[in-house]
């Protein structure tokens, strides 16, 4: 198998990372607001459908990515955008546990981006061999 440039594939990381920064203030930046119950319980400040709507946003690009057999780039890319834009928007709670939570974005990211990848790369795989 052969290889890729280095710089293409850098480049390639540096758009997915961007493109994922962009998609987080694009779904979950604008909204930071606590919802308030009646019984003095809260939530938020992101709805479920703004959360879904990020990962399939983020389909796309990991699918553009996979494709072109970039998988690093895919999974680098993605989780590290996502992991500064997590860490960017939570940096400024005064308990300090949004580097925990922007831990645990970069975890989730990291494993969901990795399978994805794997079973892109896996179908357009089959998909060669007929």
């Amino acid at each position: 198998m052969r290889q890729r440039p280095l710089v293409p594939q850098l480049l390639t990381t540096i758009l997915l990372a961007v493109l994922a920064s962009a998609m987080w203030a694009a779904w979950l930046g604008w909204d930071q607001q606590y919802d308030v119950h009646p019984d003095g319980s809260s939530t938020g400040p992101y709805e479920a459908w703004q959360v879904i709507g990020l990962v399939l946003t983020l389909l796309a690009p990991a699918y553009w990515a996979a494709s072109r057999r970039d998988f690093a780039a895919a999974v680098l890319g993605i989780t590290a955008g996502l992991t500064v834009a997590a860490f960017y928007d939570w940096s400024d709670d005064g308990s300090g546990l949004y580097v925990i939570g922007a831990t645990l974005v970069m975890m989730g990211s990291l494993a969901a981006t990795a399978a994805v990848s794997t079973a892109i790369a896996f179908l357009k795989q089959d998909r060669r061999d007929r």
